[in-house]
């Protein structure tokens, strides 16, 4: 196994990995970013573990970062990515040899994390996440407003569920269909709902309680 002495190394290697992973999920690089951040984690895992345990972190690690993209593609609904983040946190911090480098893998990923926003700024991104950021674009062909169009007129008006709110979804008001989120509350396919404000094409929405 590699042998890193110098705890503040931690930060900038599990640091410079997450910043890589996260921003294969945020732009598209066509997997170079992803295979820089794997080898960064890699070598992370390699310099504190065994061979058996390196290969058991390792899985852990991936099946975390699995759980981030599931939701990003998928669910939509920062569940499974905030469980995926919490078990990428714990393996980097209990992989270390000592509670100092531990705290410094921690912050690499923490800081990492926010990193890779940056490559937001430079490269094209990916559309994976648009469900939580609110800014899918929807095509009228679809049966939705463009982005360009204002919805204030929805304020107050009342609609239904076309989807579970979890909190994002589809609701339909008036014969039309829009992307709405809940004001933090799950609301299942179905129920009535009125309009209690929109920013832009933010809308949100509420339960009618009957």
């Amino acid at each position: 196994m590699i042998a890193i002495e110098a705890a503040w190394l931690a930060l900038l290697i599990t640091g410079f990995g997450t910043m890589f992973l996260f921003g294969e999920l945020l732009v598209n690089m066509r997997g170079i970013f992803g295979v820089i951040g794997l080898a960064f984690i890699t070598l992370y895992f390699m310099s504190y573990l065994s061979v058996t345990m390196f290969f058991v972190m390792l899985v852990i690690y991936l099946v975390s970062l699995t759980l981030i993209i599931i939701d990003g593609k998928v669910i939509n609904d920062g569940s499974l990515a905030t469980l995926g983040g919490v078990m990428m946190l714990f393996t980097v911090g209990i992989s270390a040899p000592d509670w100092v480098t531990g705290l410094y893998g921690v912050s690499g990923v923490l800081l990492g994390t926010f990193g890779s926003l940056l490559f937001l700024k430079v490269f094209p991104k990916r559309q994976m996440w648009s469900k939580i950021a609110l800014v899918d674009q929807l095509s009228s062909e679809q049966g939705y407003n463009s982005m360009n169009e204002s919805y204030r007129y929805l304020e107050g008006k009342q609609g239904e569920t076309m989807t579970d709110l979890r909190p994002v979804g589809t609701i339909k008001i008036e014969e039309q269909e829009f992307s709405a989120v809940s004001n933090g509350h799950w609301i299942q396919k179905g129920e009535k709902i009125e309009v209690v404000s929109v920013d832009g094409t933010k809308i949100l929405v509420k339960k009618v309680e009957v």
